[in-house]
């Protein structure tokens, strides 16, 4: 592959060659481990010298499976055991969502499991000033009577708003809805979640296919991938399964072998593997979507069939004769290829061949979510993408998008509130979320923080902090602890000494998810549904807790009608009650057959169980409940409005029929505010600066709440990490612009602060941006992962999202000086 003229392999040299050989070079044909075996003996000699890495005694071989929950991806995995201590995780063969791979940070769960320097050994109570992580340890009994008496306290005051809760587990688990039925049964409206891009998958799906479901993929299937960011090879939906994907796509006995294309600024190891690599500017992605779509409807290259049943593709007249602009009218108009290349920065006749070559694919797709798919991106943008798959028609069909509908799990009874808990749930959310100005978004948790810091008096006593790590993740990351400062009592339930836990006046620690049953609720992207649960493979090394158990054991003690939100023993026989909806849903298997992959558009609709008991025991046991893509059917129908696809969002134009587009941050007409469009580069305005910084995610690095396992510093090259030191990549005419060097020292500042950084000089970087890794720059933990590099969350200034509200921060105007 070409770029400037050059093949990109020699752009990238060294440093991206290597490793991406050890990545790719096993998912095509063996489902080899992205580690190669020299690095990993390397890695067992380095870790030797750690006194926290015991070598293990002889003894007896066994192997457990259970499933990876490092991340949303939801692999399979087989741990090796030596009696009973676990020696090696491996990807599982016999589980669809990753035949046989993992991914380097699922490989390291064993280092973040054994290592006691990074881990509570059991209920803590802050003794230091906070952020100072001293702690001492305490009973269970004695914390669970503190935080109990805090939340009666609050009730007996009528002020059940005040406790809140931040959740990082993944929506739809039975661990999410156990935390927000808890704050239903005291009385809170106020729990949030952290941002993710699900968020955004969410509401454009809501908005034009009526489903509040995430998107999926039947990338297996596809034969022309159009990526906007999504970073395929470094750890993006569940990593496992898309190097299956890569395989199967590069596959040379395949009778059509797929085409990659990826849109991205940087030369990622996902575009330096693609088949081709449109470097387009920043932020300005949507405008691309739209520009192919001006393309495709332009040279009628669309499914007219899918098109003309949609609503809004063509202009349309309301019951009171009013006469409305169009999709097709809107972006032929407002998005012809040279107003796009300018936006974009591609060529017009690059724009042009794409869209011809993606609408003439049997099974094109376009993926949306940046890097590895856990930040924020624009609404409009993800919904313009939408509008592109709309456009082939391949929304429910082999190879494209699929929205599912819920996995059929029972729900739990509702929660009665007693009268308190009734005048708390009346009262208002503090972040606002569903009112006039961002009336599709269930939590906001950045407007949650700033109303935090503005309040004269404390908006929130009580914060109950889950599987997150906010202070670490979240962009502008001293908004964050700004925010906690104002906050009298902070829980965290975390099993690990991050930076959040530091802040917190009491602990009370999960277990490692090796150590506990849990389950995992439709994979990120997978096109089928499934249901997975962990299972302990060994048990709890420390004195800690299931935090499913906890909430139970917390209600018990604060009594009342929160006591009876909770009838059940423990958490497991509420995996049970909820899983015996699967049962009743009719169909479903327990046993994966690698000669009938589920994303088989032949493979009948069947179950292998005969009875609930078998089902559940088949579950425990094999970790997994699903049904092939053919028995989860095609989409039959829309939730929207007019039962339709919709180009022209009704629910937006009922939204907006009172408000000021203005205080919603959109600035079109409003037809085109009902409709996918480009509302410009979220850093434009910004004239006092000469750059943008973008931060990048890495498939060795881990970057969301969890810690680096610290055998993975050894897959990192000099001109990433060194000596504690992260580098920023430049271009070289960036480079000779700012007088910098290969390997100087340099200061980027940006609105939010700065940090001090390395340069590494890169030629598939573009010039005019600045490129940070995300992943580094913790203070928490321990020695092997505290004060590595820095972390771009504390420079990133994110923008609210027009519409949606949530944070955006993929561009941060920043300066770069030389030290």
């Amino acid at each position: 592959m070409k770029y400037k003229g050059k093949d990109i392999t020699e752009c990238l040299a060294l440093n991206r060659r290597n490793f991406i050989k050890l990545v790719v070079g096993g998912a095509v044909g063996t489902s080899l481990t992205p580690i190669g075996a020299k690095m990993i003996d390397d890695s067992a000699i380095w870790t030797q010298n750690w006194p926290w890495v015991p070598v293990p005694r002889t003894g007896e071989f066994s192997q457990e499976k259970s499933i990876c929950t490092m991340c949303n991806g939801g692999c399979g995995i087989e741990v090796r055991k030596v009696d009973d201590r676990a020696v090696k995780i491996e990807g599982r063969t016999d589980y669809p969502v990753n035949p046989g791979g993992i991914c380097p940070v699922g490989m390291g769960g064993l280092q973040l499991l054994y290592n006691e320097s990074i881990r509570f050994p059991g209920p803590m109570k802050r003794t230091g000033p906070r952020d100072s992580g001293k702690f001492v340890e305490i009973s269970w009994d004695e914390a669970l009577k503190i935080l109990a008496q805090r939340i009666t306290e609050q009730r007996d005051k009528r002020e059940t708003g005040s406790i809140a809760a931040v959740d990082g587990n993944p929506a739809g688990s039975t661990m999410a809805l156990m935390i927000e039925r808890l704050l239903t049964a005291i009385g809170s409206p106020n729990y949030l979640r952290i941002p993710s891009a699900e968020d955004t998958s969410r509401i454009a799906n809501r908005l034009m296919l009526g489903k509040d479901m995430p998107v999926a993929y039947d990338l297996e299937n596809s034969d022309f991938i159009l990526s906007f960011g999504s970073g395929l090879l470094e750890g993006w939906g569940s990593p496992g399964r898309v190097l299956n994907a890569w395989g199967l796509w590069k596959d040379a006995s395949a009778k059509r072998p797929a085409k990659i294309v990826q849109i991205e600024s940087r030369a990622s190891n996902t575009a330096s593997k693609a088949d081709q690599w449109l470097p387009a500017k920043p932020g300005t992605e949507g405008a691309l979507a739209l520009g192919l779509a001006h393309v495709i409807i332009k040279e009628r290259l669309y499914n007219t069939e899918f098109a003309n049943n949609a609503f809004g593709f063509l202009d349309w007249r309301s019951p009171e004769g009013a006469t409305h602009t169009g999709f097709s009218t809107m972006v032929l108009k407002n998005y012809p290829p040279e107003t796009v290349s300018k936006i974009t920065g591609l060529h017009k006749q690059d724009i042009m061949e794409l869209a011809r070559n993606f609408s003439q694919a049997d099974a094109p797709v376009a993926l949306c979510g940046k890097g590895k798919g856990l930040l924020n991106g624009s609404l409009f943008e993800s919904m313009s993408i939408l509008a592109l798959n709309a456009l082939t028609g391949n929304i429910g069909r082999k190879g494209g998008v699929f929205v599912h509908d819920p996995i059929p799990l029972a729900a739990l009874p509702d929660v009665i509130p007693d009268k308190t808990g009734k005048e708390g749930l009346e009262k208002g959310r503090i972040d606002q979320a569903g009112g006039k100005n961002t009336p599709f978004t269930h939590s906001l948790f950045n407007r949650f923080m700033d109303t935090i810091i503005s309040g004269k008096n404390p908006t929130v006593d009580t914060l109950l902090v889950f599987s997150s790590n906010p202070a670490f993740t979240l962009p502008e990351g001293g908004t964050f602890r700004r925010a906690m400062s104002k906050v009298p009592f902070i829980v965290s339930f975390s099993p690990f000494r991050d930076e959040t836990s530091n802040m917190a006046d009491l602990i009370l620690p999960d277990h490692h998810y090796l150590e506990k049953i849990d389950d995992v609720v439709l994979p990120s992207g997978i096109q089928y549904p499934l249901y997975g649960l962990t299972r302990p493979v060994i048990k709890p090394l420390y004195s800690t807790r299931n935090s499913g158990d906890v909430i139970i054991e917390l209600a018990g003690q604060v009594g009342g009608a929160v006591k009876a939100a909770f009838p059940w023993q423990d958490y497991e026989k509420i995996l049970r009650v909820r899983a015996q909806g699967l049962y009743n849903s009719g169909s479903g298997l327990t046993n994966y057959n690698e000669a009938m992959p589920p994303w088989d558009h032949t493979a009948a609709r069947t179950s292998d169980y005969a009875s609930f008991e078998e089902m559940w025991k088949n579950i425990k046991g094999k970790g997994l409940w699903f049904r092939s893509v053919s028995a989860n059917g095609q989409i039959k129908g829309f939730g929207t409005p007019t039962k339709r696809f919709e180009f022209y969002s009704t629910q937006i134009s009922n939204a907006i029929q009172d408000v000021n587009l203005a205080e919603m941050d959109i600035h079109v007409r409003t037809d085109e505010a009902c409709m996918p469009h480009y509302e410009g580069s979220h850093s434009e305005e910004k004239q006092d600066h000469h750059l943008k910084m973008v931060p990048y995610e890495m498939i060795n690095l881990a970057s969301g709440w969890l810690p680096q396992p610290p055998y993975l510093n050894k897959t990192l090259f000099d001109h990433q990490l060194f000596k504690g030191e992260s580098f920023a990549e430049i271009n070289p005419k960036t480079a000779v612009q700012y007088g910098l060097r290969q390997g100087d020292q340099a200061i980027i500042q940006s609105g939010k602060g700065r940090v001090q950084i390395r340069i590494n000089i890169f030629e598939g970087a573009m010039p005019g941006i600045v490129y940070l890794p995300m992943g580094f720059g913790h203070t928490g933990y321990d020695d092997f992962v505290r004060g590595q590099g820095v972390n771009p969350n504390l420079i990133i200034e994110s923008i609210r999202d027009p519409l949606s509200g949530l944070p955006v921060w993929w561009n941060t105007a920043v300066k770069i000086t030389k030290v």
